[in-house]
């Protein structure tokens, strides 16, 4: 028995994937992760931290930013895994990668708050967006993941954002990448 296992251990496994990520591919999705990571990082760190007007609304909608952030970064290492690619969604990996901006310590208003996140949100489906040509060209399967992604993040921005508009008045600032 135990020479059966020896020999099992040393036998080399190979596969014969359809597609493979290089390493251009690999960074492109490595950089969706640590973004939406930090996404549901400042998620949380907003719902403890905002105080104000309207605050519970706030609350419940920053759960579901999180919520949606921490399954799409499941769904992108998945894929990465899927395409043998190792993600690193390690708190050192995000803290320096991440292409976010810095979400504010202590107490937040709610204004603030949302002002925050929003540009947050908005920063991961640049980056989504930023990478999805090279995805798509490469592996049309990952660029539909992209696609959800950036989808379901910009209706939450809409949703999120809505608070702070003015009928009629409001104008949306460009991205500056």
């Amino acid at each position: 028995m135990a020479a059966t296992a020896t020999q099992h251990r040393t036998r080399q496994h190979v596969s014969h994937p359809a597609f493979r990520a290089d390493a251009t591919f690999a960074g492109h999705l490595q950089q969706v992760l640590v973004d939406l990571n930090d996404l549901a990082l400042q998620g949380k760190q907003a719902h403890w931290n905002a105080v104000g007007a309207n605050f519970r609304d706030l609350h419940l909608q920053l759960d579901e930013i999180v919520d949606a952030a921490r399954t799409f970064a499941d769904d992108v290492a998945e894929r990465m895994r899927a395409v043998y690619v190792v993600p690193d969604g390690t708190a050192a990996r995000t803290a320096a990668q991440s292409s976010l901006p810095a979400f504010p310590g202590g107490e937040v208003e709610t204004g603030a708050a949302i002002d925050a996140i929003v540009a947050s949100i908005y920063a991961v489906v640049g980056t989504a967006r930023r990478v999805h040509d090279e995805i798509d060209a490469a592996d049309p399967t990952t660029a539909d993941l992209l696609h959800t992604i950036i989808e379901r993040l910009e209706q939450l921005a809409w949703l999120t954002d809505a608070e702070r508009r003015t009928p009629g008045a409001s104008v949306p600032e460009p991205v500056i990448a």
